[in-house]
C-alpha cells in the first residue's frame, strides 16, 4: 500500500513539475482532433415505413380453398429477397449510384454495401421501416424512393412468377401421373381379364375360387345331412305297416277287385302333382311306376272274393314313402352339384397352381395403382387451389402495401454526433497528454522523495526542502496563473466550438 502512495506521490509530482508538457501536448492532441472532426463528413438518413395488410374478408374465406399465401410470408420473402443482388443492380441502375462504379469490380462492392446499409427493421408484424444514409441527401431519398419502387414491383412480379412456376410445374405432374395412371389401369385391367376367376371382387370379396370352395363345401354337407334323413326315413318304413284292418262289408261280405280300380301309385301321383310341378324328379319316378301298375297283369277284370273284414294303406306309411322319394331326388340333385361344383374348383385350383404369386402380384398392383390416383388427385385438387389464388392476386388486392410514411428529402444530418466527438476529442487529447507524460516519466532517473533514495539502501542524511523565500510569490503566482489561464482558454475553445454547433450547426 506505501508502495503505490509513493508510486501515485512520484506521478503526481512528475505531471506537475512537467504540467507545461502536458499542456501542450493536451493543445496539440485536441486541436488536431477537432481539426479531423471537423472533416468527418456528414450523413443523412432518408427512411419510409410501409403497412402491409391482407383483406379482411377474401382472406379467411379463400382459406382451406386456394393456397395459403398470408402477408407474414410475403412480407418475410419479399425481406429476404428486396436485397438481392439483381434488385442492387437495378436500384445503382435507376439512381445516381451507377457514376460511382468503375468497372465489374466497383460494382461488386457496391453493391455488397449497398445491401448491408440499406436496412429494413420490422416493427411490428405488418409494419416495417426502410431506411439508408448517405452523405449525399439528395442520394439517399432518391435510394429508400427506388426501393420502395422495387419492393412494390416485386409484390406483384414475384406472385406473378411463383404462380407460373407452379402451373407449368403442376401441368407437368399432372400429365406425369396422367400418364401412369394410364398404364396402372391397363394393366389391371388386362391382369383382371386374364385372372378373373381367381381374384376378389371389386368390393373385397372372396374370389370365384374360394366360393367355389365353400359351395362344394356346404353342398356336402348338405348332401350328408339329406343322406342321413333318407336313412332315418327308411328306418321308419321298415318298422312302418304298409297297411290297416278296415271294416267289414255290410252286403255280401266280400271285397270286389275290379280291373279298372286306380293303382296306389297313379293316387300318388295325383298328390305329388298337386305339392310339385311335372318335372320334378319324384313326380317322374311315381308317374313311371304308375304307368307299370296299369300295365301289370294283376290289375285284370276278374272278380274274386274277399273275406269281410278288408284292409286298407297305411297313411303314416305312405307319407313315409313320399318323404323317401323327396330325400332320393335331393340326394341326386345335390349329387350332380357337388359334381358341377367340384368339376369347375378344380379347374380354377388347377389355374391357381400355375400362379403361385398371383394375390401377392395382384395386392402390389392395387397398391401402386392406389398411390397413383391418390396422387394425381391432389394434384388435380392443387391446380383448382392455384387456379383460385391467382384470381385474387390478379382480378382482387388480397395483400394492400401502403406507404404510411414517404421518404423525405433529409435536411439536417443524424450523423456524426458532433457533441459527442468533441467532448470524446477533449478528453481523449487530456488522457493522452497525461498518458504520454507519465510514459516519459518511466525515463526520468531523478529522485523526487527521500523514500526513494531510501530504496538505493543508502545512508541518507535528511533533505532539504524547497526555500520559498527564494522564489519571489509573485513569480510563483504568475506561473500559476499563467497555466490556469492556458488551460481555461482550452476550455474555452472546446466551450466556443460546441457554443458554434449547436446555434449554427456548422464545426
Amino acid at each position: 500500500m506505501q508502495e503505490m502512495e509513493a508510486l501515485l506521490r512520484r506521478y503526481l509530482l512528475g505531471i506537475w513539475r512537467k504540467r507545461w508538457l502536458v499542456l501542450a501536448m493536451a493543445w496539440l492532441l485536441c486541436l488536431a482532433g477537432w481539426m479531423a472532426a471537423s472533416r468527418v463528413p456528414d450523413q443523412y438518413e432518408a427512411s419510409s415505413r410501409i403497412y402491409v395488410d391482407a383483406d379482411a374478408v377474401l382472406t379467411p374465406l379463400l382459406r382451406g380453398v386456394a393456397l395459403d399465401n398470408t402477408p407474414t410470408n410475403q412480407l418475410e420473402m419479399l425481406q429476404r429477397t428486396l436485397l438481392s443482388r439483381p434488385n442492387m443492380e437495378k436500384l445503382i441502375s435507376k439512381t445516381d449510384l451507377e457514376m460511382q462504379v468503375r468497372g465489374p469490380a466497383g460494382l461488386e462492392r457496391l453493391t455488397a454495401s449497398l445491401a448491408s446499409a440499406i436496412t429494413v427493421i420490422p416493427q411490428t408484424r405488418n409494419l416495417f421501416t426502410i431506411t439508408y444514409r448517405n452523405t449525399n441527401p439528395k442520394l439517399a431519398y432518391d435510394v429508400v424512393q427506388t426501393v420502395l419502387a422495387i419492393f412494390t414491383e416485386s409484390k406483384a412480379g414475384t406472385n406473378r412468377a411463383d404462380m407460373e412456376n407452379a402451373r407449368q410445374f403442376l401441368e407437368q405432374q399432372i400429365g406425369l401421373y396422367e400418364r401412369k395412371l394410364r398404364a396402372a389401369e391397363s394393366k389391371r385391367a388386362e391382369f383382371n381379364s386374364k385372372y378373373l376367376d381367381l381374384l376378389p371382387d371389386g368390393n373385397g370379396g372372396a374370389s370365384r375360387l374360394d366360393a367355389a370352395r365353400n359351395t362344394v363345401a356346404n353342398l356336402t354337407e348338405t348332401l350328408k345331412q339329406v343322406q342321413l334323413r333318407l336313412s332315418l326315413a327308411q328306418q321308419q318304413i321298415a318298422s312302418t305297416q304298409p297297411t290297416l284292418p278296415g271294416d267289414v262289408d255290410p252286403g255280401t261280405g266280400t271285397v270286389v277287385s275290379q280291373g279298372s280300380a286306380t293303382p296306389q301309385s297313379c293316387r300318388e301321383l295325383e298328390s305329388l302333382r298337386a305339392r310339385y310341378t311335372d318335372q320334378h324328379p319324384t313326380v317322374i319316378a311315381t308317374k313311371e311306376q304308375c304307368e307299370q301298375d296299369r300295365h301289370s297283369p294283376s290289375n285284370t277284370g276278374t272278380t274274386v272274393a274277399a273275406p269281410r273284414a278288408r284292409s286298407i294303406a297305411n297313411p303314416i306309411y305312405e307319407k313315409l314313402k313320399l318323404q323317401t322319394f323327396d330325400f332320393e331326388a335331393t340326394i341326386a340333385a345335390l349329387q350332380q352339384q357337388i359334381a358341377d361344383k367340384t368339376k369347375e374348383r378344380d379347374r380354377l385350383e388347377a389355374i391357381a397352381r400355375g400362379a403361385p404369386g398371383l394375390v401377392a402380384e395382384y395386392t402390389d398392383m392395387a397398391r401402386d395403382y392406389d398411390v397413383v390416383r391418390k396422387n394425381y388427385e391432389e394434384l388435380l385438387e392443387r391446380r383448382e387451389a392455384m387456379r383460385i389464388a391467382s384470381a385474387a392476386d390478379t382480378e382482387a388486392e388480397k395483400v394492400k402495401l401502403e406507404v404510411v410514411d414517404p421518404p423525405q428529402l433529409p435536411r439536417v444530418p443524424v450523423a456524426p454526433n458532433r457533441h459527442l466527438l468533441l467532448t470524446a476529442v477533449l478528453g481523449l487529447g487530456v488522457a493522452g497528454a497525461l498518458g504520454m507524460t507519465m510514459m516519459l516519466l518511466q525515463f526520468d532517473t531523478s529522485f523526487y522523495t527521500v523514500e526513494e533514495l531510501r530504496h538505493l539502501e543508502l545512508p541518507v542524511a535528511g533533505s532539504i526542502s524547497l526555500i520559498s523565500a527564494a522564489v519571489p510569490l509573485s513569480r510563483r503566482l504568475f506561473a500559476v496563473a499563467s497555466f490556469s489561464v492556458v488551460a481555461l482558454l482550452l476550455a474555452a475553445v472546446y466551450g466556443g466550438l460546441l457554443w458554434r454547433l449547436t446555434h449554427t450547426g456548422i464545426l
